[in-house]
């Protein structure tokens, strides 16, 4: 090395995206300059992306919320590769979201399809088979030109490589927002299982013990890719940088994922880590600094794709379907006959040492001497300011209460239509065709139902529900509340199937932290969920923060996805949402619509573009109730559906609940009709029942503490009635539902 020699030779720090005091603190650590690959492994992995260096600060927080989950203890939580939950009879489950947000604006197709390659991987990586997936996506306004541009090749991406690998899309969310646009959210879900015997860590320890990088050759796509892009702000004509986006092989990963499940149950494995952001810069340094001594690696070892391509890109590379595995000696001839079996290649790069350096040899130089932790886990770590901005006061005040109501039955009529005709609220199947739902055949629910919900176990029928969900509406006009809001619809929305939810991961979308409004904005978001997760009794088992989705200066709204999971003990029980037989009665569960107001909801964005005044109030002792009731009503089979009321209210809940089937109801509603149909009071529950179960489910109530209402029934006649107001045949809202999204692309 001759960087101690050299300390006045310049370097591309600012272009790989450290700041000036970051470079000063490396060459302090180091005691002299970076050689170039050093200096390549700390920029991606000092990245706001790969070290939370903004967020590190909060994100400590939800250690408060401990590792119980309803159902036992986590097996694994923040900090490794995915969250692990028990979920009873030796069954576990892990489950993570992340953002491919920035690489899925400069290459809609590959930027989502390697988020979903990547988050699999993560999931696989702790031993678990991958199960499902979902996805959560952003964009700009339907209508605008780049949505046009951006959404079917990221609907591909999503589908193509999850279709291909064999995993069923179970749920999600399609949200259109001008605040997206050039900035669209690609958030997606892994879920996956195992035994409890079978859970993996990412560590290197055993001096002597292999590092064996197995699956696909490295190649230059991806080079900083999305750690370096996650970085960075985009312009108003696009990216500020724009690094090749990583290109996805998922028949690589089938064969990966099968390989590497296979190296699992021949014990032939110490520990393992997916090669993601960062590449091989993040794996090495990662499971040497998680372990107990240090790492020697060569890079003439690594198989490429590009003969060309330099130590420095070799480390930085982001290519697809590679994995790293640390593997006793006596057991490496066996590791590769497995690998090989799989058409999987697999070369020795490195061993463990005594010790505690990283260092990397490349041609017969060394071009990497470091401490590992100064690398993965010691990097900056910033306080941000963070103030309340000055325009949320405005914002607060301006009300929807003044907003033009409907003055008449059919001014009611023609509003649910455009409510349930609109952007956010219309039919999704244009989407949601596009993916493999029922793949693997334990598919037991999915789009358009409230939650996903899978067969775990077949013998007991063990299984659970997921949802993802965000109001982001909400979190703009309150974050706190709004991600508190985000927490509880998913909450209710995995309770509406009979599953009892357990545990979330999250994805935190943001703007730029470098802008005290937006720090601000995610404390408050934090805050939110570590209060909400404490009342509701789910920890947090891990996640993803996204910061800079902004364009120009315009920051999306803050939207922080929760992910959610439940367990149901026997998947035989659980409700589906739509009305399902003529003659069923029909309650609402929970208070009537409290939030005269309506601000922050569907209606005042999509009859009059406003957004403005104060969002609900959850009740978190409502919820936990109402989650409970649905429980004991599945296992005693007194529902025949269940639909959250939350976007939209209870107008978009009954529109969804007539036309899954195709029956009608006729309903009469309390109060204000106008307030009934669209407030978005948050705890409640559309639910139907044989009329011989009525009483039974009044009793349930009763004793739950859960207000009861009977709004009316199921009918055969194909329309929805709402008494005294109108009658609106299901064709004529079919045809409005349905028709927004496929008109528009």
């Amino acid at each position: 090395m001759n960087a101690a020699a050299t300390p006045d030779t310049p370097q591309p720090w600012a272009e790989l995206g450290l700041k000036e005091d970051e470079y000063a603190r490396i060459r302090q650590l180091l005691g002299r300059r970076p050689t170039s690959c050093e200096l390549a492994m700390y920029s991606v992995m000092w990245s706001e992306h790969c070290s939370y260096k903004s967020s590190k600060l909060q994100l400590k927080r939800f250690a408060e919320l401990g590792k119980q989950t309803p159902r036992g203890p986590l097996l694994a939580g923040i900090g490794e590769q995915a969250g692990v939950v028990d979920i009873g009879d030796g069954w576990a489950v892990t489950f993570k979201v992340e953002s491919h947000n920035h690489p899925s604006y400069v290459e809609p197709y590959q930027g989502a399809a390697t988020g979903v390659g990547g988050i699999v991987r993560d999931i696989l990586a702790m031993g678990a088979r991958p199960v499902a997936c979902m996805d959560s996506l952003r964009f700009g306004p339907l209508d605008a030109p780049d949505t046009a541009r951006v959404l079917p090749g990221i609907v591909a991406g999503v589908g193509g490589y999850g279709n291909c690998l064999g995993l069923p899309n179970i749920g999600g969310e399609t949200v259109f927002h001008p605040s997206y646009l050039g900035n669209p959210l690609v958030n997606a879900l892994c879920v996956g299982v195992l035994r409890h015997e079978d859970l993996h860590l990412a560590f290197a320890t055993g001096e002597g013990n292999k590092v064996v990088l197995y699956g696909a050759a490295t190649g230059g796509d991806g080079i900083g890719g999305a750690s370096i892009l996650a970085s960075e702000t985009f312009d108003a004509d696009g990216p500020a940088k724009r690094p090749s986006v990583q290109v996805g092989d998922p028949f690589m990963e089938k064969l990966l994922i099968e390989c590497t499940l296979e190296l699992f149950a021949a014990g032939v494995v110490i520990g393992i880590q997916d090669l993601g952001a960062a590449g091989i810069s993040c794996a090495t340094s990662e499971l040497a600094s998680a372990g107990d001594g240090g790492m020697r690696v060569n890079l003439d070892l690594v198989p490429l794709r590009d003969p060309t391509l330099t130590p420095e890109e070799i480390l930085m590379s982001e290519s697809q379907e590679r994995m790293a595995a640390v593997v006793a000696p006596e057991n490496v001839e066996r590791f590769m006959e497995i690998c090989a079996k799989w058409d999987v290649q697999a070369s020795v790069i490195g061993e463990v040492t005594d010790g505690d350096r990283l260092v990397i040899d490349w041609r017969g130089e060394r071009v990497v001497d470091v401490d590992p932790r100064t690398v993965a886990h010691d990097g900056p770590v910033y306080d941000r300011p963070s103030e309340r901005p000055e325009w949320i006061d405005a914002l607060n005040a301006a009300s929807a209460a003044a907003l033009a109501r409907p003055a008449s039955g059919e001014d009611l009529r023609e509003t649910l239509l455009r409510v349930v005709a609109s952007p956010n609220q219309a039919d999704k199947s244009w989407v949601t065709d596009q993916y493999d739902r029922y793949v693997r055949g334990n598919t037991v629910l999915a789009q358009p139902e409230d939650a996903g919900v899978l067969r775990i176990d077949e013998g007991s029928g063990l299984g659970i529900a997921l949802a993802t969900d965000c109001n982001a509406r909400f979190a703009m006009l309150d974050p706190f509340l709004g991600a508190q809001l985000a927490l509880c619809e998913a909450y209710r929305n995995v309770a509406a199937t009979g599953a009892e939810p357990v545990a979330i991961t999250d994805c935190l979308n943001f703007g730029s932290p470098e802008d005290p409004s937006v720090m601000w904005q995610f404390e408050r978001a934090v805050s939110g969920l570590i209060e909400g997760c404490k009342a509701l009794g789910t920890p947090v088992t891990g996640g993803n923060v996204s910061f800079y989705n902004r364009t120009g200066e315009e920051n999306i709204l803050p939207t922080p996805l929760v992910g959610m999971m439940g367990v149901i003990d026997d998947v035989a029980d659980r409700i589906p949402m739509g009305f399902a037989a003529a003659g069923d009665g029909i309650w609402l569960l929970g208070p009537d619509a409290d939030e005269a107001a309506l601000s922050g909801s569907v209606w005042a964005e999509a009859v009059h573009g406003h957004l403005g005044g104060r969002p609900p109030q959850p009740d978190f002792a409502l919820e936990k109730a109402l989650a409970g009731l649905l429980q004991t009503a599945s296992k005693t089979r007194l529902l025949t559906s269940a639909h959250d009321l939350s976007d939209g209210g209870l107008a978009q809940a009954l529109a969804e609940s007539c036309l899954r089937r195709g029956l009608g109801a006729g309903v009469e509603l309390p109060g204000d009709a106008f307030v009934a149909l669209f407030a978005e009071t948050p705890g409640r529950m559309l639910v139907s029942a044989d009329p011989s179960n009525a009483e039974a489910l009044e009793a349930l109530c009763r004793a739950a503490a859960v207000p009861c209402r009977r709004l009316g029934a199921v009918t055969e006649a194909p329309e929805l009635e709402i008494q005294g107001q109108f009658a609106l045949p299901l064709d004529e809202l079919r045809q409005r539902w349905s028709a927004t999204i496929p008109a528009a692309l």
